[in-house]
């Protein structure tokens, strides 16, 4: 079975909850007469700072508004405070033309600190331009590409991760779960855009990995209990259908949606034969028609297979893929992503990155079937966890003493029905079906091994969804991984492809 990634467990040298919760109150303990630590919560006011940037040759002026906002019950009782950074552009007239765009990462249990800092704040952590690890102390720079000249943009920190904490007297496991996070993230765009006085606005959604699935469902939930209709969903590097990457015994869907990432992968690294080596475009659409063809014909038949057609079958896998047959044939045909990772430089005694298939790292067990670490999540854990703390801290002017959670321990997560695979894209068909202006764009890295760009194309092809409107559908791909805007001819290019979705 795939190890699944992008659900990743709590890193973070101290649990949110461990630390002590008294509510925010500053002064001495009853017991033993010490300091409390300082832990805001919605009751504390925003902190507010003003910067100005350039993009894109253009000077913006905004404002960053960082604090918390309290997840309320029916009877208006405090269930969470949420962390939240906001930017608005100032010397807009009129808001009801300036869009706002609300940011989430995924997980279950991220931050929002990629987006944030990597994507599409005015401040960025400073990679190397191909996205790899530099050496420390690291820093931060202008963002140049941020979205900011186009629309406001507010980054949300679910429940548990960031400085958000569930209230007192509240479980936070009662926040773990498809329907509950969907009510706590909803409660908070309803309350920051009634606060903000911008209901009149137009409204977007950018999710990434987890958080195009938390998209996908907010679309239908923000409507159904709101009454708030979107203009756009912007769906990065995510997932729709479980069913397309948990490659559990008995579902065979994955294994040939994935194939077009090995193949961008062992492209990259140079181990295709000449003739697709020289040429990416017909090595993918190669790939992919295969992959849809003789691929999934040879896995329906399971061991029924003949010997003959078998053998084709892992010719041209070693073909598209650069792997052995003998690694084919150990496998019975169905490579996963931890296999190929470890194996497509094993000579080399390098391993592949799972978000980003890119980047190498040195084997720390070449006797081990899979890689025991992600060579491009340690390169950008270290740098954007410096980034975000240096920059909520100094630079924003919000003192919080507990430590920002970039990924938090939030299993189990409570998918719904545990007989059937989560599904999230009945409700983005449902929700273009009855908002037939609401706009999606999907992007997507050819090296991500981790949610490839031909899972959430299946699932989108296979929801049923009035023809008339699936021309609201727009796709764009990069070159590099999961997180694509780390690699900066990618972040230039989302740039651009954003801000034209963007538009009226």
């Amino acid at each position: 079975m795939r190890k699944l990634l992008w659900i990743l467990p709590a890193i973070a040298a101290v649990s949110l909850y461990a630390a002590d919760s008294s509510g925010g109150t500053n002064g001495p303990s009853a017991e033993k007469g010490v300091e409390v630590a300082i832990i805001p919560d919605a009751s504390h006011k925003p902190v507010f700072t003003t910067n100005t940037i350039t993009i894109a040759g253009e000077r913006v002026t905004y404002q960053a508004e960082t604090g918390m906002l309290p997840i309320l019950s029916p009877t208006g009782a405090v269930r969470a405070s949420i962390f939240y950074v906001a930017y608005t552009r100032l010397g807009v007239s009129d808001t009801a033309t300036r869009p706002v765009t609300f940011c989430f990462n995924g997980g279950p249990g991220s931050s929002s600190v990629w987006l944030h800092m990597g994507a599409f704040g005015p401040r960025r952590v400073k990679m190397n331009e191909d996205g790899t690890l530099p050496p420390p102390p690291f820093s931060l720079e202008d963002n140049h590409y941020s979205l900011l000249d186009t629309s406001d943009l507010v980054f949300i920190d679910p429940v548990a991760t960031g400085f958000s904490r569930a209230a007192n007297d509240e479980k936070p496991d009662q926040f773990f779960g498809n329907s509950a996070d969907l009510d706590s993230v909803g409660e908070f765009i309803r309350l920051w855009t009634t606060r903000h006085s911008r209901w009149l606005s137009p409204k977007y959604l950018c999710g990434e990995s987890y958080g195009v699935f938390r998209a996908a469902g907010l679309a239908a939930y923000l409507s159904d209990h709101y009454g708030m209709y979107l203009n756009g969903l912007i769906l990065l590097s995510g997932v729709l259908d479980f069913s397309t990457i948990d490659d559990r015994p008995g579902n065979d869907v994955p294994y040939p949606l994935y194939l077009p990432a090995y193949t961008a992968a062992a492209h990259f690294h140079k181990k295709l034969p000449p003739d697709l080596q020289g040429d990416l475009d017909k090595a993918l659409a190669e790939s992919r028609q295969f992959a849809r063809g003789d691929y999934v014909s040879a896995l329906e038949l399971g061991d029924s297979i003949s010997p003959d057609e078998k053998e084709k079958i892992v010719t041209e896998l070693s073909r598209l893929t650069g792997l052995t047959p003998q690694i084919i044939e150990d496998n019975d045909l169905r490579i996963d992503e931890g296999i190929f990772r470890k194996q497509l430089l094993h000579d080399q005694g390098l391993i592949l990155g799972a978000y980003d298939a890119r980047i190498t790292g040195r084997d720390d067990d070449p006797a081990a079937p899979t890689p025991d670490y992600d060579p491009s999540f340690a390169a950008t854990s270290g740098p954007f966890s410096a980034a975000i703390n240096s920059y909520i801290h100094d630079e924003l002017g919000f003192k919080d003493d507990l430590p920002y959670e970039i990924l938090a321990g939030v299993q189990p997560w409570n998918y719904g029905n545990p007989n059937a695979y989560a599904y999230a894209a009945g409700q983005l068909a449902s929700m273009m079906n009855r908002n037939p202006y609401m706009k999606v764009l999907v992007l997507g890295g050819r090296c991500d091994l981790v949610c490839p760009i031909d899972t959430v194309h299946y699932a989108i092809d296979h929801m049923q969804l009035a023809p008339e409107y699936r021309t609201n559908i727009t796709y764009a791909q990069f070159d590099a991984g999961h997180m694509m805007y780390v690699n900066l001819p990618d972040l230039r290019k989302m740039h651009e492809t954003i801000e034209n979705f963007l538009q009226p």
